[in-house]
């Protein structure tokens, strides 16, 4: 790979030639202005607004603009002066751990390869070092007209160099966060978190561009002449829907748990009745006791009373005159007595005739 800048890297007292390479590059497709009539490439032309000549690469350099358009040219020796000590040097300042790095400031990514061999030993002391420490290093440089930032680990057995952004350059996040506060539950919070363990880890080399390999397999079809415009992908309209977050996780679990198990697909109509049937789940019941049976008219159940009615009449017997009771005993027996008289006559009406159901009566009257 072609280096793009030769230096060393200070590491207290210890120098360490080094070449700065790329360590990743675009694969975007990039496509040519045209004029639409006859496609014929439209150019930018740099031209110089005082005279109107167009001017080569060579012919340009660079300038400042003050606030009242003047500008003021800088020249690449007026650079080369400054008291730079990065100029061609990775200046390591610091060692700290790798989790106190903010993702936000990540800029460009380089390679640090040893150059010479009189930079092998340095190199691998400062790689291993990196290794056993756990930590990566936080260092200054100037590339390209400034001076950066820059963060060196180890990937696989090469030094690799983050460039960072500084830290005035990363913006506040004002104004972004929800204004209302909102409160999420246990419940949704564990469902995200089976969620999430359904989902998994992914092996981030499976992942690729397929907007990209669509763009080109439209290239070599308009190339070829046989490219056929393909039919318009359903877009579901975003926003304006109000979900029920709990079904919309529940559902998401399942989703994933069904994709990594392999299940079959459902039909259309099939799954839609489906998830209707997941949206709220049904509650258990609770089997209980038959409740007692209600009497007529409101009244309370005879049954539900008994005990406390038979508690009742044994203590207001226990209590009552002895002349009472007596009364109360005769008059129970005469009662019965009737009954039984009444029960008798009913009995002997229905199986003889006329004649007997008169002499009863006479027969009884003697007695």
């Amino acid at each position: 790979m072609r280096s793009i800048w030769n230096g060393a890297i200070s590491f207290g007292l210890v120098s360490i030639p080094i070449k700065l390479v790329n360590a990743t590059e675009s694969h975007a497709i990039s496509f040519r202005q045209i004029h639409l009539e006859d496609g014929g490439r439209v150019r930018y032309r740099k031209v110089c607004e005082l005279d109107g000549e167009e001017l080569s690469g060579a012919e340009i350099g660079k300038g400042y603009e003050e606030a009242d358009g003047s500008i003021i040219p800088i020249t690449d020796e007026d650079l080369a002066q400054l008291p730079i000590s990065t100029a061609k040097t990775i200046e390591i300042v610091s060692f700290v751990p790798a989790d106190e790095i903010d993702p936000l400031q990540m800029d460009a990514a380089y390679y640090l390869a040893a150059n010479g061999a009189t930079a092998a030993k340095p190199y691998t002391l400062l790689r291993e070092a990196l290794k056993r420490s756990r930590r990566v290093a936080i260092a200054k440089f100037a590339l390209r007209g400034r001076e950066r930032l820059g963060m060196l680990r180890v990937v696989d057995d090469v030094i690799a160099m983050h460039g960072l952004l500084w830290p005035d350059e990363i913006r506040r996040p004002e104004g972004v966060a929800p204004e209302s506060s909102v409160a999420v539950r246990d419940a949704e919070l564990d469902l995200a978190d089976a969620l999430m363990a359904t989902l998994g880890e992914v092996e981030m080399s499976s992942l690729k561009d397929e907007y990209r390999e669509a763009v080109e397999a439209m290239i070599e079809a308009k190339a070829g002449g046989a490219f056929e415009p393909p039919s318009e992908a359903e877009v579901q309209p975003a926003g304006g829907k109000v979900i029920d977050l709990m079904a919309a996780l529940e559902k998401s679990v399942k989703a994933a748990k069904a994709s990594r198990e392999g299940t079959p697909q459902e039909g259309k109509a099939g799954k839609e009745e489906r998830e209707e049937a997941e949206v709220t789940p049904m509650r258990r019941t609770r089997k209980t006791a038959p409740a007692a049976p209600k009497a007529v008219g409101g009244k309370k159940s005879t049954a539900s009373r008994s005990q406390p009615a038979t508690a009742k009449a044994r203590k207001s017997t226990s209590t009552s005159a002895s002349g009472k009771s007596t009364a109360k005993a005769s008059e129970t027996k005469a009662s019965r007595t009737k009954a039984s008289a009444t029960k008798s006559t009913a009995k002997t009406a229905a199986g003889k005739p006329a004649a007997a159901k008169k002499a009863a009566p006479r027969k009884r009257s003697s007695a």
